[in-house]
């Protein structure tokens, strides 16, 4: 498994220098660098201060629920990783940034974004629960 990361880590660091020498390249962009830097700055910051603990702890509260015929902690997990990164990926919609841009490239409104979102998030916490219900639901029938 170790080979396996090590390798995600190496595709992980191309695919980011291939991105540099990209904006680099392009003088338009220069401007930008500074902008770019103070968001992966901001981002590794917030991610490492208010994300990773606040998750860890999310994380731990749920492995200490008590034991249930079929485990619950990943019928809760799965969805909290579809609810972010759908957020990660649709953020600019919901917050409507760009709207002007994306009005004129689509014509459509930015406006359902969120509510979207919420739909999907809603989708996937209840295809998660449905599916615990079925298997704890088949466990007891079984007799275990």
């Amino acid at each position: 498994m170790t080979g396996l990361r090590a390798v995600g880590v190496l595709a992980c660091l191309a695919l980011g220098a291939y991105a540099a020498t990209i904006v680099v390249r392009d003088p338009s962009l220069h401007p930008s660098i500074p902008w770019m830097l103070a968001w992966f700055a901001g981002a590794l910051l917030f991610h490492d201060l208010v994300l990773a603990p606040l998750y860890t702890a999310v994380d731990r509260m749920l492995v200490r629920l008590p034991a249930a015929p079929v485990p619950l902690v990943n019928h809760v997990r799965v969805p909290l990783l579809g609810a972010g990164l759908t957020l990660l990926v649709f953020l600019p919609g919901i917050i409507r940034q760009g709207g002007p841009v994306h009005l004129g490239a689509t014509g459509l409104d930015q406006a359902p974004y969120l509510t979207r979102w919420l739909w999907l998030v809603l989708a996937m916490a209840g295809a998660s629960a449905l599916v615990w219900v079925v298997r704890v639901t088949r466990r007891s029938a079984a007799g275990g």
